[in-house]
């Protein structure tokens, strides 16, 4: 990119036109925290599809010029545009925060072509610097840098040093610190230094790198391959801020259905109705809890989207889904997005006449192969294929499907990966699919959303596995193929609480592990974490040892139990937590530093992490440990499990035998529970018990019917608990709006 001189400026609205020598550009303020950074170097508009509808918001705004620069001036931000397009950032008070590198970039020397061959002659490879792509930003380094988020990444909480790439990507190899791309690209994230805090949102979905100073101790950059230079600046006072603007601009996920936050058992091998039953009645007769069973391809008719295979359901798949539906357990389906090609095969047929499938560039519907054989690709880009795949769900929802579980939507497939060049539709013009792949499971999440709201009327609950920066709004989502080994037990805490800094709140590992075969051991640790992780399911693959947890002994079924039975207990804070998501943005899962960021220790704790702001979680997550040491940051704290206080900062060495996660609560704060049951709706809420914990603080706490969109109306109940020091309570009803609230609130002082 070569701008050249600036030689004009024209204020337009919020937006400040810019000209230089080589290009148009513009700095827009969205907002007195937001500012965008563009260049139409292929359009001249955003089609951002993370971004919907016009999140301008009223900016007094202020433009000089001192020199050659341009200064820009909004309530909270300084921003300085010189020759070249070099933008910097400085807060109101005039300290500089972010700043464009004005030097070269010093490519890392790495390995002649002869050297390259010696090393693939033993089966090695070598990496090569990353050369100048065609949109590229440069930052400079200030030293103090820590950088969170980057959505669904391997490695620990902090980036700093680190290089990735943004670019959906199924690989079943076990996942390690030098994978580049996974199945998820979201490509926003936040920097904390010494004096300041900022996100930046790069909305760019072609193949994109980010390299966070492992090429230089100088500068990080940002760079596509195509596409506009498109970025979005967020200031703030503090990380939770950064985040609510970065969620205020590409959404939230809306308050999810009670039922979904219970425990959910899943397996790649429950082939028939007899299998199902058998978990069912397992899972019941061995008291564990449960709201969903989900089923895995085998149900389908060949593999076949929206069919059944009558056979192994005994030619009564809704009568089946029906009695589970009765016994408490919501039926979830998987759903992939290659469509089997077979004429006569009415999806296949629909979607032909259509005109919805993906087509190479002659205009034929593009092949490749997935589970089913041979499989073309619904355009998920275009309008008119979502809302048909949308009414799709018809067909499951008419059996008594809860839920759909998108997989394979990076897209992946079986015959080599799908070729730049295929030709999709970017809602009203072709676009090749070097600019789709990274939305393409975005909007296959949405169009599966729109479907389920419009036909069913409750919120709907999709997963999906590939997503793009926005896909909360219609969906959770899961890590993909992790496998039963330690170091992916040690990376789910980091993992998943950057996908939150990332603006995915709701996400979970496959507990136990997806691929290999888990232990005793491990499985017990394992649940003790997935507990506390917003999506709960235990998910395996075939051909691997049985997970369902009284599989793996008596010792290991009640340490199951027991922390699924706590879940259960507690799902009214973790329904509260994603009332406050829907509101703020604030992640369920949160990493120390979102609370504590001035801490040094937690800035960079990678096995330690929040539930919303008031419990410390801390789970062994190495082999063969009985005790840990455990860091709490400034405060209070008490342990769950003894009562004993603790004050912060400081180390403390605790006892964890096999059945033990270290758990606290800090000072001042309730928990909301509820009584025993076996799935949501179980028996009436008619009973909260709150678990107080002496010292100051204030809790908000919300009661719905927790199914559909009412409380959007007003149906809801607000309580408001302030706590005394001496562990007295006094409560306010905020706002009453529903028509079922509680008949009894016992209050339980802790400590």
């Amino acid at each position: 990119m070569k701008f050249g001189k600036l030689t004009g400026y024209q204020l337009s609205g919020q937006k400040l036109l810019l000209d230089f020598e080589g290009q148009a550009a513009s700095v827009e303020a969205v907002a007195p925290g937001i500012i965008n950074v563009f260049c139409g170097l292929e359009t001249s508009d955003h089609r951002s599809k993370a971004i919907e509808g016009d999140k301008r918001l009223p900016v007094s705004l202020e433009v000089s010029k001192e020199g050659d620069c341009l200064w820009l001036r909004t309530e909270e931000v300084l921003v300085r545009i010189g020759h070249g397009f070099y933008v910097d950032f400085y807060d109101k008070e005039g300290n500089q925060v972010c700043s464009d590198y004005r030097g070269e970039r010093k490519l890392l020397q790495r390995v002649s072509d002869e050297q390259i061959r010696l090393l693939e002659s033993e089966g090695h490879s070598a990496k090569q610097a990353e050369a100048e792509s065609g949109v590229e930003v440069v930052k400079a380094l200030t030293g103090t840098e820590h950088f969170y988020g980057l959505g669904d990444k391997t490695g620990f909480l902090d980036k700093r040093h680190y290089d990735y790439e943004m670019w959906n990507t199924d690989d079943p190899a076990p996942q390690v610190d030098t994978f580049k791309a996974l199945y998820k690209s979201i490509p926003f994230f936040i920097a904390l230094t010494d004096s300041h805090v900022y996100g930046i949102f790069a909305d760019n979905t072609y193949k994109s790198v980010f390299n966070m100073g492992q090429e230089s101790e100088d500068y990080y950059f940002f760079s596509s391959v195509k596409g506009n230079l498109d970025y979005y600046y967020i200031a703030g006072e503090n990380i939770p801020q950064v985040l609510e603007r970065y969620t205020y601009l590409t959404g939230t996920h809306p308050l999810p259905q009670k039922w979904t936050l219970g425990y959910h058992q899943s397996r790649w091998g429950y082939m028939t109705e007899e299998d199902i039953e058998e978990v069912a009645v397992g899972l019941r007769g061995n008291d564990i809890p449960c709201d969903a069973i989900h089923f895995d391809i085998d149900y389908m008719d060949n593999y076949k989207v929206f069919t059944w295979n009558q056979g192994r359901y005994h030619n009564d798949p809704k009568g089946y889904l029906k009695s589970l539906t009765e016994r408490g357990f919501k039926p979830v389906t998987i759903i992939d997005p290659g469509v089997k090609k077979e004429k006569g095969y009415y999806v296949y047929d629909e979607g032909m006449v259509g005109g919805y499938f993906a087509k190479d560039r002659e205009g034929r519907v593009y092949e490749n192969a997935v589970w089913p054989g041979d499989a073309v690709f619904p355009d998920f880009g275009d309008p008119k294929v979502r809302k048909w795949w949308g009414e799709k769900q018809q067909f499951l929802m008419d059996l008594g499907v809860r839920g759909v579980w998108n997989d394979m939507n990076e897209p992946a497939s079986f015959r080599g990966p799908l070729p730049d060049d295929v030709v999709f539709t970017d809602e009203d013009k072709p676009a090749f699919h070097e600019k789709m792949h990274n939305v393409y499971g975005h909007l296959m999440a949405k169009a599966t959303y729109e479907g389920w709201k419009g036909l069913d009327g409750r919120r709907p609950f999709v997963i999906t596995r590939a997503c793009y920066a926005g896909t909360q709004k219609y969906s959770t989502a899961w890590t993909g193929d992790n496998v039963s080994i330690w170091a992916h037990l040690q990376m789910a805490i980091p993992q998943l609480c950057n996908l939150g800094l990332s603006g995915m709140p709701y996400v979970g590992t496959d507990i136990g592990g997806f691929g290999a075969d888990t232990t005793p051991e491990l499985m017990a640790r394992w649940v003790q974490l997935g507990c506390f992780s917003p999506l709960f399911r235990n998910h395996t693959s075939l051909g691997s040892r049985r997970q369902e947890p009284w599989k793996l002994g008596e010792e290991v079924l009640r340490i199951y139990r027991k922390y699924v039975k706590l879940r259960y207990e507690w799902l009214p804070y973790f329904y509260d937590l994603f009332f406050e998501e829907e509101r703020t943005g604030a992640p369920v899962m949160r990493p120390l530093v979102f609370h504590y960021e001035k801490d040094k220790t937690a800035q960079t704790c990678n096995d330690e992490f929040m539930v919303g702001s008031q419990v410390l979680v801390a789970p062994v997550v190495n082999q063969g440990i009985d005790k840990r040491m455990v860091y709490f940051p400034e405060g209070d704290w008490y342990d769950y499990w003894t009562g004993e206080k603790l004050t912060g900062p400081v180390w403390f060495v605790k006892d964890a035998p096999l059945d033990t996660c270290p758990i606290y609560v800090k000072a001042g704060s309730v928990i909301p529970t509820m009584e025993p049951m076996s799935y949501v709706g179980e028996k009436p809420l008619d009973k909260l018990i709150l678990k107080v914990y002496p010292g100051a603080g204030v809790y908000d706490h919300y009661l719905d019917n927790g199914e559909d969109f009412a409380y959007r109306r007003g149906e809801y109940h607000h309580f408001r608990f302030t706590v005394k020091e001496d562990g007295s309570v006094e409560t306010q009803i905020l706002h009453a709006g529903y028509d079922k609230p509680y008949k009894e609130i016992e209050y339980s002082v802790q400590g």
